[in-house]
């Protein structure tokens, strides 16, 4: 499915699992923004807003490389986001419960694979900054994107791919330590 920001509520019928390509203006955010935007207000319209858990490497006014970064770490700064209308999070390795049930009924969490950094530049063109005192990994980077492939790691209604990895993979393990062939 082909979305894009800002984002209303056709986020609300995507199922963990399922693929999109991503298309808008996107907010890159690590733990440091999160802080600040906590602190100062949010500086950018999160109406719909996207935020991608990226620490971009800019060179010469271009992204080079842009892959995600580790998403638990925002556990404790996220709900507000939500709270204030963002629809969207982006990152790798999924969420915790509280931001898991924060997204039901209004928002998303879409995965991207790490390792990918310049497949993910190649999708992306600078368009701003904010917060550039807090260093190139952590200030908000204002990012164009066309067609950024995704695939829905948590959505809507409380359907989580990372869980449902986790608990086959939790049963395959007992199963194969109790010699039980899966």
């Amino acid at each position: 499915m082909k979305i894009r920001t800002p984002l209303g509520d056709e986020i609300l019928t995507l199922r963990a699992g399922d693929s999109v390509l991503l298309s808008g203006t996107i907010y890159t955010a690590r733990d440091e923004a999160h802080l600040k935007m906590m602190k100062d207000g949010i500086p950018f319209d999160p109406e719909g807003a996207v935020i991608y858990h990226c620490g971009p490497v800019i060179q010469e006014n271009r992204i080079v490389a842009a892959g995600p970064t580790t998403s638990a770490r925002m556990n404790r700064l996220t709900v507000f986001l939500i709270d204030a209308g963002i629809r969207c999070l982006i990152g790798k390795g999924g969420m915790g419960k509280e931001v898991s049930d924060s997204l039901r009924g209004r928002a998303v969490y879409l995965a991207f694979t790490g390792g990918c950094a310049a497949l993910a530049a190649s999708h992306m063109k600078l368009t701003g900054v904010f917060y550039p005192e807090l260093g190139m990994a952590e200030a908000i980077w204002v990012i164009e994107v066309t067609d950024l492939p995704l695939v829905v790691g948590i959505d809507a209604d409380g359907g989580d791919l990372f869980s449902r990895v986790d608990a086959e993979a939790r049963r395959r393990y007992l199963a194969w330590k109790q010699g039980v062939e899966v």
